[in-house]
């Protein structure tokens, strides 16, 4: 018995990989996969931040991610993307096994953090 062969008595272990069906990850759960790394990557943000929102699309096992977040004010925020572009590659390759040869980060919005507000107060 060949492994090619849909024989009766054959087994999907009998069967090569490529032959046993295909596996389709939509998306939309790729996306949420790099939402929720980026989270991981900015660690706590102000109370009234809106958390990463991701959006993907994916071709032949390689997903391009687009994500908006908001940050902390003060904030390095070139240091803040490149920790989130990394973290949106690992997981995303670690997660789902596919290449992200680009994450585009747009910051929305900068929020003040609390205590840089309380301490500094506001000046006209």
């Amino acid at each position: 018995m060949s492994g090619g062969n849909s024989e009766p008595g054959t087994t999907p272990a009998d069967l090569l990989p490529g032959e046993r069906g295909a596996t389709t990850i939509a998306d939309r759960v790729v996306a949420k996969i790099a939402a929720r790394a980026a989270r991981e990557a900015l660690g706590p943000l102000p109370s009234d931040a809106a958390p990463p929102h991701a959006t993907v699309v994916v071709r032949h096992d390689v997903a391009r991610v687009r994500i908006v977040l908001d940050l902390a004010y003060p904030a390095d925020i070139g240091a803040c993307c490149r920790a989130v572009r990394r973290q949106v590659v690992e997981r995303v390759g670690a997660l789902v096994g596919m290449q992200v040869p680009e994450v585009a980060v747009r910051v929305e919005r900068l929020h003040l953090a609390p205590a840089y507000g309380a301490a500094q107060g506001r000046t006209r």
